[in-house]
């Protein structure tokens, strides 16, 4: 067999070598995915969790495989001479460089794909371990710039294509489009503010995920930060979505951060209640009322005196290591005892206010 002969202006050693080439790429294709996976994993999580190695790296092999193959069939073909029987004219183009064109379309396709696998990958690992912490700031920051750099990621590959499959120049595509640039920059103007309230949100640190807030007359858990808006679980167990600017700019009360609960109570007393009643209710009220445990700041007074009713006003602290349950219990304890001497000792309350 002469190896030297020609088919398609190539050698069939050229070929042979090619073939070569590939054959031990497909072979040891995992075993290099694996090490490179490894070594990513082992630069994120320097305690090498074995567990957890071994249920995420399988989202770096594949992809890595496949852009290895690719990066080696480009090396290799380009070893290669372009038959020149196949160099017909498309439109104005040659098939050459439609080809050259497709494939370096594939080759940033594939690139950007395991950037991508590579930062989830990341992201994964990270999220496992801040997991581990009570502290739920490290899970919200890395949700957020993982979403963020996948943006960047799109942008990035977008440009790539544009300057080495369409063959334009980027420096001044971004001069050409910077009067378009600031328009579509005053049109997306409030999605651009709900972007710098996010950073604003992650830094100021005024909730985090998880923490119960009460903002726009709507009262949730926290569920998702992201680069827009924050999602918000509400008490009736709707999903509302709310602008990262309206968070920031609106009062937001973090019910998670309170020290203390409060609860108020105004008992609505008929004029007919005489002052020696009044004293002798709030009285009890406060003894009994001081006995409770969890309680601090026990107040009982006569707020308002008028011609239409006499108002006992109570109001109490309760910690906020006290179960949501338990202190709705505890109040319904307070109205039960307030309603039960007001019905020992006569006391009417007001029927007209």
């Amino acid at each position: 067999m002469n190896l030297n002969q020609q088919f398609l202006n190539n050698s069939l050693l050229s070929y042979i070598v090619i073939l070569a080439v590939f054959i031990v790429t497909f072979l040891v294709k995992r075993l290099i995915s694996r090490f490179f996976a490894k070594i990513i994993y082992t630069w994120i999580d320097k305690k090498n969790h074995s567990d957890l190695r071994k249920s995420h790296v399988h989202r770096l092999i594949i992809p890595i495989e496949q852009f290895l193959i690719y990066v080696v069939a480009i090396v290799a073909l380009y070893e290669l001479n372009f038959p020149i029987d196949w160099n017909i004219r498309l439109y104005k183009l040659t098939l050459q460089v439609v080809m050259d064109a497709v494939v370096k379309l594939f080759f940033i396709i594939l690139f950007i794909r395991v950037c991508l696998r590579t930062l989830e990958f990341v992201a994964i690992i990270l999220e496992e371990k801040a997991k581990l912490t009570k502290d739920q700031t490290d899970d919200q920051l890395v949700l957020f710039f993982r979403d963020f750099f996948k943006v960047i990621l799109y942008i990035v590959g977008f440009l790539l294509i544009l300057h080495y499959v369409f063959n334009e120049n980027i420096g001044n595509l971004v001069t050409s489009l910077s009067i378009v640039g600031a328009a579509v920059a005053l049109s997306m103007r409030e999605s651009l503010e709900n972007i710098i309230a996010s950073f604003i949100i992650f830094f100021d640190k005024p909730f985090t995920i998880g923490d119960l807030v009460k903002v726009n007359n709507f009262t949730g858990t926290i569920e998702k930060i992201g680069l827009r808006s924050t999602r918000i679980r509400t008490q009736d167990k709707t999903y509302i979505s709310v602008p990262n600017k309206q968070m920031v700019d609106n009062i937001v009360d973090n019910i998670s951060l309170r020290t203390e609960r409060k609860i108020e109570l105004d008992l609505q007393l008929s004029v007919t209640t005489t002052a020696s009643q009044l004293a002798a209710y709030s009285q009890y009220l406060q003894n009994e009322i001081s006995q409770f445990k969890n309680l601090s700041s026990v107040q009982v007074y006569v707020s308002e005196a008028g011609k239409q009713c006499h108002v006992l006003h109570l109001e109490c602290l309760v910690s906020m290591e006290l179960a949501f349950e338990e202190f709705i219990a505890l109040k319904e304890k307070i109205n039960v005892r307030a309603i039960q001497y007001a019905n020992d000792h006569a006391i009417q309350f007001a029927t007209t206010v």
